[in-house]
């Protein structure tokens, strides 16, 4: 192609030397001719390659998640009527775009769908007298994101989005830095475990050559780190590492502090299991590499998992959970942690939670809930301290003395240790709905890793097998983190529309490369059989 597009005596434009090469090579001359267009592009820019999947070994495709993810989307997208059918895999994988993403011309038979099927999870069987649901349309998880889009429409106002290709779509609008409103960079956050013998299964072997496969998912490597859309993972630039180098005498130290990723051999009589200090800490490296990446003229919108870990609060935070009805000299929250910080009464006044070290009778000792109750003229006589096993009926708000304080605005809007570590420092925190992975771009990036280290050669020892894993991670291009993340915008847009997760689903597979979709979206859904 280039030698066409860079003969002089030819005078071939740049699409018309894809088009003569695509023919020359026996492909197709439109999409065949796109892909070398884009491949050449993304060679120019990122110095690789396109890479054929599955080499010479008898590979599932299944391996590579992304793809998985797209069949079980689309599996989800027609679970309306409650029937599924091995061959709606077939009619899928049938499709143009998918037969474009494998890179095939033909697509698969209904006896391996069958088997994909198997391998996904699915069984033919009985109906029972339920119908699985993963939470998507839960109540409340539905009703916190509808808060969580209407945020997130807020906050990509400050934000630049990028195209298909990578290249900015548009700027930020609503920006007043004396107001305080600086533009925002998305910097979220997951986790995620590799496994010593998750690699391919099924390859060419010889009868008299063949070897035990190992039993078990073998060592594990859990990965915490942070991505984003304009530089894909947080690290410091390498000018910044260079000085530091310089002045600092330890090695060691310098790795530490370059990049946001880390690296935990989570376990027993190993690192320990990763808890919320950890993450923490974790977050004020990151934003100190964001803050140098940024000079201190962007903010980042940290985001992160609707996890029980995630949400625990600072350990002097308001929580009632735990508290004694009655006074109790030492009490404190966490055992041996700080004595809880003070409240806010009905009128807005300060409440402490222990009565001061001059008191007659009980000098430093917590007061218990009666007490902070009777000091906010919410305390009835016979209220117990909870209900039994905190089982409390549908909708009671002051039922007991736990759920009485638990309704309290000062309790109930009291943030998690991550958000007053990010807010503090100037930067927005939030977190995505629960059982929605869709709308975290990072998930996306741990299959294409994961795709890669699964093609990589067995490993014999854990520190070739981390080796393999960061090359994995770090292999990752920035374009295709971008589409990513404008594929999580779309599920974003469609929620925005009012669409189900099945439509959402649905929808997003059809405006494949585009960031929003149209408003005609119902109307499309009604003529598909989808409303």
């Amino acid at each position: 192609m280039l030698n066409f597009y860079l003969d002089p005596e030819l005078n071939y434009t740049w699409t018309q030397s894809s088009v003569l090469a695509a023919k020359a090579a026996g492909k197709g001359a439109n999409n065949h001719a796109r892909n070398l267009r884009c491949w050449v592009v993304e060679f120019v820019q990122s110095g690789t390659l396109p890479q054929n999947r599955y080499g010479r070994f008898n590979t599932s495709l299944l391996e590579d998640e992304d793809l998985a993810q797209q069949i079980h989307l689309h599996l989800q997208g027609i679970t309306k009527e409650g029937y599924i059918r091995a061959q709606d895999v077939v009619d899928f994988m049938a499709t143009e775009p998918m037969k474009r993403y494998l890179g095939t011309k033909t697509g698969i038979s209904l006896r391996t769908a069958q088997r994909w099927m198997k391998k996904m999870s699915w069984r033919w069987k009985k109906a029972g007298n339920g119908m699985y649901r993963d939470g998507h349309d839960r109540d409340d998880v539905v009703k916190y994101r509808e808060g969580f889009i209407q945020r997130m429409a807020s906050y990509s106002k400050r934000m630049v989005t990028y195209d298909k290709d990578g290249n900015i779509a548009s700027n930020p609008t609503d920006v007043d830095i004396a107001a305080g409103k600086h533009p925002l960079i998305l910097v979220t956050h997951d986790e995620s475990t590799f496994y010593a013998n998750d690699r391919r299964k099924t390859k060419w072997e010889h009868a008299d050559s063949m070897r035990p496969e190992p039993k078990g998912e073998g060592a594990s490597l859990m990965v915490s780190d942070f991505l984003t859309t304009k530089w894909g993972r947080l690290v410091h630039n390498e000018q910044y590492v260079h000085h530091l180098s310089r002045a600092i005498n330890y090695l060691q130290s310098v790795l530490i502090l370059r990049e946001a990723r880390i690296l935990f051999k989570a376990g027993k009589n190993r690192d320990g299991y990763f808890n919320n200090d950890q993450l923490v800490e974790q977050v004020e490296n990151a934003m100190d590499i964001f803050e140098e990446r940024t000079n201190g003229e962007a903010r980042g919108l940290f985001l992160f998992d609707n996890a029980t870990t995630h949400q625990k609060r600072p350990p002097d935070g308001l929580s009632a959970q735990n508290m004694t009805k009655g006074s109790k000299l030492g009490w404190t929250h966490i055992k041996g942690g700080p004595k809880m910080r003070h409240g806010t009464m009905p009128n807005g006044e300060r409440q402490d939670f222990y009565y001061p070290l001059d008191h007659e009778t009980k000098p430093g000792w917590f007061k218990g809930m009666e007490v902070i109750l009777r000091e906010r003229g919410l305390w009835r006589d016979g209220l117990l301290a909870q209900c039994k096993d905190f089982k409390c009926k549908d909708g009671a708000t002051d039922c007991c003395c736990r759920r009485t304080l638990f309704n309290q605005p000062d309790f109930w809007s009291a943030k998690s240790h991550l958000e007053e570590v990010i807010t503090a420092r100037g930067h927005e925190c939030d977190f995505y709905p629960k059982f929605h992975c869709e709308l975290n771009f990072i998930e996306q990036y741990w299959g294409a890793a994961k795709l890669r280290y699964r093609l990589t050669p067995r490993t014999q020892t854990f520190d070739a097998m981390q080796k393999n894993v960061v090359a994995c991670l770090d292999d990752v291009p920035l374009i295709q983190i971008r589409r990513y993340a404008n594929r999580s915008a779309r599920f974003m847009d469609a929620y925005a529309k009012g669409l189900s997760s099945s439509q959402a689903a649905w929808a997003t597979k059809k405006y494949h490369g585009h960031r929003v979709l149209p408003n005609t979206i119902m109307d499309e859904l009604e003529k598909a059989g989808k409303a």
